[in-house]
């Protein structure tokens, strides 16, 4: 099958970033409740108070990324809050994102004056946590409206800023909106694991090794995708809030891991020969290194970690480009399934890092983008690894086809299409019950040779071949076992009657016009085992032997092999000639020099070039038998 050229797949791949790009933003306003809110930053100082910070705030950097601060205790103001309601009875909350900290606190001022205080730790941060990974804090009911909140983190490690996103809404809009992202990430998750069942599934009937490395992906996939949307928080209300922070980490470097070792299995091997495998196993453990650094270490030196996993990720972005890159170059079949399944997260994986990297604010959607194009890609990798399977199916299909073609070609005789001597064996010894064996020698071969030429006598062998093939049925097995000779084995109760069967091959067109007869040698006895083939082999050839005497175009039967009783070892019944001991004297007489040249271990005659140095008068044969 022919592959997608590099430049549709890059097409393909970027028409899906821009509407992606073009859509999200528009979406994110109704994504998020409420209205958002700036904040400023101060460190918290010996003997400073809430009150204090909220009636007279002084010191707070508006201007500045908070991320600049570094770990610490920190004061975060907003701004003075909108007024959203004029009804007091609606909740109102206060939502922002999840970040490593220690222990948070929500000093609340109201329009009299009162201050009212919520303050949670990390260990018990699941009550506030959303889809999404964001945390709403409902804000108590007061008389008055709400005017200004102060966050007060302890043990924030700021590696992206202390309070991201602050939005202030009514918690019934909020909680509206959490429905639509569970719907969002239950299909997301229900998708990725009815993928990993079926490639499960399917993994005992086509054994690819790129099936367990994409479930694993899969696995991980999962994994990140409840850990980073907070599901896992919410499940697991006992699950210490930095540490689901620690496990959405380890998952999204296993998903960077798992994708090393995912491209590697995807395309074929030529792509990854030679240097660009070692670059995967390099890749491999840049990524690998940071990243079972932090799951350790952190919060310890978290922030030099933090920027060691994103270098990480940019020598993953940098070797996928490179993986595509030669696959193009090598024209790969599977280029275009990767490139459109993996465009999309690679592209949002960049901001992510720009983000990381402080180049870039940090936006709602970033962290959301990240989930839902996971999930996208599983959708579109689950087409691309699909027809990744087809292809290694269609692969393994051709190779039989070509395996039965060889074998076959191994069976057959070359001339006449029939199955040869030892194909013919194969299939005969072993069958079960009284089988007759029917040996079928062209009477005159050596005048037709001289006649038509060897030519000539090649095509008389193809029409004597076919005719016996149409005058037998399609269960009789039929093979050619010398240069003229052939050879019919059916049960005995089906076998064809001779004398139909010398009528057809008499009635057969032959070149030239001329007229071609055949004598028959019949027998039936056990084919059990090699010894029963060469009692009943020897027994048919004498009956041949005879019609042949007897003046030719015509068939002869021998005395028939008994079946060897039930339990007794096969072989031993029939061993010996059941002919009058005078006849088995003269046939071994005059055949034993002709056995002795022309019979292997199996008792069948060798083809062409025995039977070319045995002479008639060797065999016992009338000297014009061949």
């Amino acid at each position: 099958m022919g592959h997608m050229k590099g430049p549709g797949a890059i097409t393909i791949g970027a028409l899906l970033l821009a509407l992606l790009t073009v859509l999200w933003p528009l979406a994110e306003a109704h994504a998020q409740a409420g209205e958002p809110l700036s904040t400023c930053i101060r460190r918290i100082q010996p003997g400073d108070d809430a009150r204090i910070q909220l009636t007279r705030p002084r010191g707070f950097d508006c201007t500045h990324d908070q991320s600049r601060y570094g770990v610490g205790d920190y004061w975060v103001m907003s701004e003075p809050l909108p007024r959203l309601s004029r009804d007091l009875r609606d909740l109102l909350a206060v939502s922002f994102a999840s970040t490593w900290q220690d222990a948070t606190a929500l000093h609340i001022l109201y329009a009299d004056g009162g201050i009212r205080t919520v303050a949670f730790t990390s260990a018990t941060t699941a009550p506030y946590l959303l889809l999404g990974a964001m945390i709403a804090v409902p804000l108590p009911r007061e008389g008055t409206q709400p005017v200004r909140v102060l966050w007060e983190a302890h043990g924030a490690a700021n590696m992206r800023g202390v309070v991201r996103g602050a939005r202030i809404g009514i918690r019934a809009d909020m909680l509206a909106v959490e429905s639509s992202l569970g719907l969002v990430y239950g299909v997301i998750i229900g998708v990725v694991i009815g993928l990993a069942v079926y490639n499960i599934a399917l993994w005992p009937a086509l054994r690819q090794p790129l099936q367990p490395v994409y479930c694993l992906l899969l696995f991980v996939i999962t994994g990140y995708t409840l850990s980073s949307s907070g599901m896992i928080g919410q499940w697991l209300p006992w699950l210490d809030n930095n540490e689901r922070h620690r496990l959405n980490a380890i998952m999204l470097g296993a998903i960077a891991l798992t994708l090393v070792i995912f491209s590697r299995h995807f395309f074929e091997r030529k792509v990854f020969e030679g240097w660009l495998d070692r670059l995967a196993a390099v890749t491999f453990a840049l990524i690998a290194l940071p990243n079972i650094a932090f799951a350790i270490l952190a919060p310890r030196w978290i922030i030099p970690l933090d920027q060691a996993v994103v270098m990480g990720f940019l020598i993953l972005l940098a070797f996928l480009i490179v993986v595509l890159v030669r696959a193009s170059r090598l024209r790969s079949n599977f280029l275009w399934a990767f490139a459109i399944a993996w465009s999309i997260p690679i592209a949002l994986g960049m901001f992510r890092v720009l983000h990381a990297m402080h180049i870039i604010a940090w936006r709602p959607w970033i962290d959301q983008s990240t989930v839902l194009s996971m999930g996208l890609e599983a959708l579109i990798a689950s087409l691309g690894v699909a027809y990744r399977i087809y292809l290694l199916s269609r692969e393994r299909d051709l190779a039989r086809a070509d395996e039965r073609v060889a074998r076959r070609l191994a069976d057959t005789d070359p001339l006449t299409e029939l199955y040869n001597r030892r194909a013919f064996l194969d299939q005969a010894i072993g069958r079960s019950g009284p089988q007759m064996l029917i040996l079928a020698d062209i009477d005159h071969f050596k005048r037709i040779n001289d006649t038509l030429g060897h030519d000539g006598g090649d095509e008389v062998l193809r029409i004597f071949a076919r005719t016996l093939g149409e005058a037998v049925g399609p269960d009789i097995l039929i093979a050619r076992v010398g240069g003229e000779e052939f050879a019919l084995l059916a049960d005995a109760e089906r076998a064809p009657d001779p004398e139909t069967l010398l009528a057809h091959l008499r009635a057969a067109t032959y070149p030239s016009g001329l007229k071609v007869t055949a004598s028959l040698g019949l027998c039936t006895g056990p084919m059990l085992d090699e010894a029963d083939w060469r009692n009943l082999y020897r027994e048919t050839d004498q009956a041949l032997y005879t019609a042949k005497k007897s003046g030719r175009d015509r068939h002869c039967r021998g005395t028939t092999i008994p079946m060897p009783p039930p339990g007794l070892t096969p072989g031993l019944v029939g061993a010996a000639p059941l002919l009058p001991t005078s006849r088995a004297r003269r046939i071994v007489r005059r055949g034993r020099r002709a056995f002795a040249r022309t019979t292997d271990h199996d008792g069948g005659i060798d083809a062409g070039a025995d039977r070319a140095r045995v002479s008639p008068s060797d065999r016992g044969y009338p000297p014009d038998y061949a």
